[in-house]
């Protein structure tokens, strides 16, 4: 992404790839990112998931979601997050989560 641009994140198309089978816990569910460029050091990009349960290790992250419905779980203990459009979240690097998707969820972060 050039600087005095505008990207239309809600709509910017993302090939989508199903999750490996090693993290994908229910469902069928596929992500889909594209990378925006970089801004101060970080990454920028729109991410989506579509319904399903997935694993994952996080990257150091803040991201906003722009639509759809999830809950994170966490195995460290930390309680559960509910996640729906509007959300700003912080997710800090090697953290180990749960991702149920309901709605497919999409969003845009910084790592």
């Amino acid at each position: 992404m050039k600087p005095n641009s505008v990207v239309h994140a809600a709509t910017q198309w993302l090939e989508h790839q199903p999750v490996p089978a090693d993290q994908s816990l229910g469902g069928e569910p596929h992500t889909g990112t594209a990378e925006l460029g970089t801004f101060g050091g970080l990454e920028v990009g729109v991410w989506e998931m579509t319904p399903g349960t997935m694993r994952d290790v996080e990257a150091e992250e803040v991201f906003v979601v722009l639509a759809g419905a999830a809950t994170v779980g966490f195995e460290d203990g930390t309680p559960m997050i509910t996640l729906s459009a509007g959300d700003v979240v912080r997710l800090a690097k090697g953290t180990k989560t749960v991702w149920t998707v309901t709605e497919t969820l999409r969003k845009v972060y910084l790592t």
